[in-house]
Order: C-alpha cells, then structure tokens, then sequence
C-alpha cells in the first residue's frame, strides 16, 4: 500500500473534549512560546527560566529543549538543511499537541530558516505562535560557547554550523526580541512575563 492510499484510509477522529475545555481546567490559555538564536545566545536558559516562573504562577507548561528533543524524538536526524526542517516540523507538531492540551508550551531551537519557523507558526491559531528572538552577536556566541560547538566548528570537526558554514536567518517580525548581549535573565524573564501577563491576558 503506497502513502496516498494509506492517506485516504486515514481519517480523523474528533475528540469529545475541546482544547477550550482543557484550558478551562488548567485555568489559563494555551500557546506555543517558541525561542529561535543562534547556538550560545541563551535560548534554553531563558526558556527554562521563564518555564520556573510560569509554573510558579500556576501555570500547566512544558518546555521542549532541541537538544533534549535529539536524544529522543529526533535523534534520527542529522544537521543537515533537510534534517533540520524536520526537526522543526517535529517539534512544532509536537507543541501543537501540547497547546490543543490546554498547556503553554515552550520550544527553544536554533530553527536558522525564516520558512521553517513560518511553517510552525501556520499549524497554530491565529495569537497562539508567540516567537521570541534571542539576539545576540555571532562574537559574543563564539565567546560564550558553553557547549564547545564554536570551537569544533572553527576546526572543521562540525560540518554545517549555524554562523559559521550555515546562515542564521534573523526573524523578520517577532512577537518580542529578547537582546541578551544586554539583559540579564531576569530581566529577559520579566519581559516575557509582562507580554504573556498583560498584553495577552494568559491568565
């Protein structure tokens, strides 16, 4: 049976309960925080922070950490440039799940192609994508390299690189730009915690 025949003999089952319903139970809204930068820039430190506050203020969340996701759920794919847009359409379908669960989940991934963070954010409702770009300066990423990647990178043991041998494609119009050349976490945090809290009304 080839995939088009298979296709046609899938069909969806519609669920009894609503993603309103279980936002209802957990007592907020649901959404995807999705935080994209170059390796370095602080994406899974300021996620997990943010991800601590929320749980803190009651709030049902989850984050999904690339490397984490590697070691499991991706850890057949490779970086190469059509192995990372399955990464990210791994990931975002997987937080799809999570918001349709009434929970605010949070994704941190390089994810350097504009077209593949569009793709993610086109599975979503309209106000439930929200993309945090984590700035920061190739320098003072080479300078932090807390994973030693800019390292093996510059020589030559990591093929394909993003900001070395593989563009990083900023974002064009990002719900919010985290500078963290400049902010320290917590200020990072209350940024984000302020949009979520005021601007959207999480909870």
């Amino acid at each position: 049976m080839n995939k088009k025949e298979t296709d046609k003999n899938v069909v969806w089952h519609q669920s009894l309960i609503k993603k309103e319903d279980r936002q209802k139970l957990h007592g907020h809204k649901s959404l995807m925080i999705w935080f994209t930068g170059l390796s370095g820039s602080g994406k899974s430190t300021i996620a997990n922070a943010l991800q601590k506050e929320l749980f803190r203020n009651g709030i049902s969340t989850y984050l999904l950490d690339g490397d984490n996701l590697r070691h499991g759920i991706n850890k057949n794919l490779s970086f190469s440039e059509e192995d990372r847009k399955e990464n990210i359409r791994r990931t975002a379908e997987t937080g799809k799940l999570f918001v349709d669960a009434g929970i605010v989940v949070l994704a941190a991934l390089i994810s350097p192609f504009a077209e593949d963070r569009g793709n993610a954010r086109a599975l979503f409702e309209p106000g439930e994508f929200i993309e945090v770009y984590v700035k920061c300066s190739l320098q003072e990423c080479e300078r932090r390299d807390p994973k030693g990647l800019y390292k093996k990178a510059r020589n030559g043991e990591i093929k394909e690189f993003t900001g070395i041998d593989q563009v990083y494609e900023e974002p064009i119009n990002p719900e919010i730009i985290i500078d963290s050349n400049k902010l320290s976490i917590d200020k990072a945090v209350n940024i984000l915690l302020s949009y979520l809290f005021t601007k959207i009304n999480l909870k």
